[in-house]
Formats: structure tokens, sequence, C-alpha cells
């Protein structure tokens, strides 16, 4: 069974953008405007850039959720190759025999394969055993042989994993069931309107209806709307009786050991550590390049700004009290170690996600209370309306540049 040997391809840092540029480097692809294999930073703009998203979930039987959307989240990855004219050959099969032989065919023509697979079943990321959700996400398989598995995913290192237990994520999900994708290069005439097509995506999504949902819930409304709630009192959704401090607080800010909180969302998800804004300017310099137009490369330093804030804000959600410092350090730590060790730190990590469950019980009792917390929620608050400012800025900034 193959293993593409001369794989080395390990840069990409979230699922779809850092997949697709890992195999695009080790196809050689090279982008003409900086003559460099295309960045990650670049794919995150076109497939349509920064957003700023606010949910709340809250399920019987489970920590309440707070989800903070970074990026564009309407089909980015179809989105991105679309615009960049990348030909795709897509197979599906319900049969694992099936798709496995699909794997196998691709592998042997030379072409690492993007699939999909439930992130939370795969036995490098060390979930606690009692969860039973699943998230489907896409990865590159670069070798199968003797029954394992050769993964590229989000880690600087490479993985691998038991053949069969790369079966198992593949079909946890009907919909994205032993699906696999090859990419072909870019088509370079496409490059200029994908960017600004990826550039006036950003900002419709700050300023605009999105596709679905409610309006309240994405860009500049959306950070006003968690400003308010952070302070509301009154209001079901206010932090106040909606993160009442204990344990649903703590699932807030920290989240648990599968879902990011907060901090999470800010400092590790996407490429990372504040929010993708310094991914986003690093994306506006090199489209200032491949457009030839200057004022993308200055309007880049509004988000740089921005990332700067962010990552003040994050810092502020865990701040280094009791039982919170130390769930920062955690998450922290864990982060790090699946980059720079891969599955060679999986036992460290799954000690980690157990200690942060521990911590979330721990939390009944509760290291901020009365006019301490009160003034928590209003620094963060704040914090927040300054992010909105400095992003309303920028976004105008971005618009008069490619007007």
């Amino acid at each position: 069974m193959p293993v593409l040997e001369d794989y080395r391809q390990f840069t990409g840092r979230h699922p779809e953008t850092g997949s697709v540029h890992n195999i695009l480097a080790y196809q050689g692809v090279i982008a003409p405007h900086t003559g460099r294999p295309y960045s990650e930073a670049f794919l995150l703009g076109v497939s349509g850039g920064i957003a700023c998203g606010y949910f709340t979930f809250d399920y019987a039987g489970y920590p309440p959720i707070l989800a903070l959307l970074t990026r564009n989240t309407f089909d980015p990855l179809q989105t991105m190759l679309e615009r960049m004219g990348i030909v795709q050959t897509v197979l599906q099969t319900s049969r694992p025999a099936a798709g496995e032989k699909n794997l196998l065919e691709a592998l042997e023509n030379g072409r690492p394969a993007l699939v999909w697979a439930d992130r939370l079943s795969l036995p490098y990321n060390a979930y606690p055993d009692e969860i039973h959700e699943w998230d489907m996400q896409p990865l590159v398989v670069y070798g199968l042989e003797n029954g394992i598995a050769c993964l590229a995913d989000r880690s600087g290192q490479p993985l691998q994993v038991p053949a069969e237990s790369l079966q198992v994520a593949r079909a946890r999900v009907k919909k994205d069931k032993f699906r696999m994708v090859t990419l072909d290069p870019p088509d370079e005439r496409k490059l200029p309107a994908a960017v600004q097509q990826g550039i006036w995506k950003c900002i419709r999504l700050y300023t605009e209806q999105p596709p679905r949902g409610s309006r309240n819930n994405f860009g500049f409304a959306a950070l006003q709307r968690w400003a308010d709630l952070l302070t509301n009192r009154r209001s079901p959704q206010g932090w106040e009786r909606f993160f009442p401090a204990g344990p649903r607080l703590f699932a807030a800010l920290a989240g648990t050991a599968y879902l990011p909180g907060a901090y999470g969302w800010i400092a590790h998800w996407g490429t990372g550590p504040a929010a993708d804004r310094g991914t986003c300017a690093a994306f506006l310099e090199e489209a200032a390049l491949g457009l030839n137009k200057p004022a993308l490369g200055e309007a880049a330093e509004g988000f740089r700004q921005s990332a700067r804030l962010w990552s003040e804000l994050a810092e502020s959600l865990l701040p280094d009290v009791p039982l919170l410092g130390e769930a920062r350090r955690l998450k922290d730590r864990r982060h790090e170690l699946f980059i720079a060790q891969g599955g060679a730190a999986r036992e460290e990590i799954h000690a980690i996600n157990l200690r942060l469950g521990a911590l979330r019980q721990e939390a009944a009792d509760f290291p901020l209370g009365g006019e301490e917390l009160v003034r928590f929620r209003a620094g963060l608050s704040e914090q927040v309306r300054r992010i909105h400012d400095q992003e309303r800025s920028a976004v105008q900034a971005l618009q008069e540049a490619v007007m």
C-alpha cells in the first residue's frame, strides 16, 4: 500500500485553509504574486476572510455553548476552490471498501487526498471517552500502509492512526461519509477576481444581512450585542443570568475538553492567535501586491491593531486568578503540544483534557463574585466595544481601498 515518501507539508493550521495549503504546497504549486506556495492567509482571504459571529446554545444535559465565529462560515472551502479555479475530483461512497479503494488509487497516482473525518473519533486528539458528539472536518491523507494511515491535520508533525480508526471517523456522518477530493492547481487568471470577491464577502459579513441567520449574530451588530449582554442584568440572554458564576460561566470562558470557549475561539481556533485578524492583515498585504493596490496594505494595519485588541480580550477572559489562570495555561499548553509534538503528546493532552473537565466542576466555587464579577463583565464589555470601534474603522478603510 502506498505512502508519499516525500510528503513534508505540515504548516497548515486550520482544517480547511490549512489542508488546502498543505496539498498545494506538496504539489509544488507557486503563487504568482509571491513566488512561494499559496499561504494560508491568502486562502483565508479568498474564502471570504474574517468575520464576527456571536451565538449561545443551551441543551439539557450539556454545558452551555458560546460560539464566537472569527472567519466566514458560509461554505468557505467550496467558495475558495471555485474562486481560484481549482478543479476537484470528488469521489464519495457509502461503502467502506470502496472508500478505501478510492483513497488508495489517489495515493498510487502520487496525489494526497482531502478526506472528511470526525475529529472527536481520531485518537491523536485524546478526547475523553464519554464524548458522544461528532465534528466532521477535512484533513490530508498522504499514506496508507500496513494498516496505518498517515495524516496531516493542523499539527506541525506527521500523524499516524490505525487505518480502521480513520475508516470509523470517515463514516461518522452520512453526508460526508467516505468523501474524498483531490485538487488540481489554481487557474492564475482567476486570482485577481478571487481576491476582490473575498474582500467584498468579508465587508458584507460585517455590514449587511448574512446569507442565513439573524443579522444581530454577525458583524458589527454581533459585537454590539455581545458587549450589551455582558452587562445586561435583566435579559435572560445576559451574562449575569445565562452564564452565572459557576460551571456555566467557566464553560463560556474556557469551554470544555472539545469546545473552545470564548478564550479558545480567539486564541487557538483558525490560524490564531488573535481571532485570525493578523492572518487577515497578511492576506491584505499579499492582495496589495497581487492587485497592485497599495491602499490594501495600508488597510491591513487597521486589522493588526484589531488583532492586538483581540489578544488583550483573550487574556482578560481567563485572568490570572485561581482556576481561570490554570485553565488558560492548560489550553495554551495543549495547543502548543499538539502543534509541536502531534500524537507523541497524546498522553499529556489527554491529562489536560481531564483536568479541564475537573476544573469546570470545581468552578462551583467560582473565584470571582459580587462586585468583582460585575466589574469583570463590565471590563470585558468595554474591550468588546473597543474592538467594535477599531474594526468599524478598519472595514471602512478596506472599503475605500477596493473602491
